[in-house]
């Protein structure tokens, strides 16, 4: 191998020091996550899924504003599919849960060192996906307890039933923008490289002037 051979190897290999994405972090974050999400559901379930005189029961948290109630939700987010045939409706989110899964995971290996919104945007996303999906393995449906709500001249209004998965997945989504939108931000403004200064330019010296006649 030549000299020039070896620089141009030198050169291709990834320097020691480069960074690598902490999957001890990712995994940590996700588990977290998920077991939240995993542990609400399971004392929604205790303490919520009973019937009350015919009616579910519920926690009345805020008056008239926030409530806890026990659903099951075939679907997806605001009752997505919900129509669905069974024998369709759980293939079909069982595919997309685990390729949102892996697709997380892979994204998160080529975080660079400064993405901090999405080095914990990815793994909380990922958390929310993996308590929804034990979920649909579990019951092929999702428990959602958390229901926010108003009253408007006697009606009252509500805003789609939700659970901590989904807490969490909105949470990281919104953090992922935040780094599209910083990162963007960076390569528009101060963050981008400089050019580096031309060098000046330097009058040539000028040329001697010719001796005079008889000198030479």
């Amino acid at each position: 191998m030549t000299g020039q051979d070896a620089e141009e190897t030198r050169a291709e290999a990834p320097p020691n020091d480069a960074y690598r994405p902490s999957l001890l972090f990712l995994a940590v974050v996700t588990v977290v996550s998920a077991a939240a999400d995993l542990a609400s559901k399971g004392w929604a379930k205790a303490a919520l899924s009973g019937a009350d005189k015919g009616r579910a029961k519920s926690i009345e948290v805020i008056k008239d504003h926030f409530d806890f109630i026990y659903t099951l939700n075939p679907g997806g987010a605001w009752s997505f599919l919900r129509s669905l045939p069974e024998n369709l409706r759980r293939p079909f989110f069982l595919f997309v849960s685990s390729a949102a899964i892996v697709f997380i995971v892979s994204v998160y290996r080529r975080i660079h060192r400064d993405q901090w919104a999405m080095r914990w945007g990815l793994p909380l996303a990922l958390g929310g996906a993996v308590g929804n999906l034990v979920d649909r393995i579990r019951y092929g449906s999702v428990i959602d307890f958390i229901d926010f709500y108003v009253v408007r001249n006697g009606r009252e209004i509500h805003w789609p039933t939700f659970n901590v998965a989904d807490i969490a997945i909105v949470a990281g989504v919104l953090l992922m923008a935040l780094d599209t939108f910083l990162s963007r931000k960076t390569r528009g403004g101060s963050g981008e490289p400089a050019a580096p200064p031309a060098e000046p330019l330097t009058a040539s010296p000028a040329p001697p002037s010719p001796l005079p006649p008889g000198e030479a």
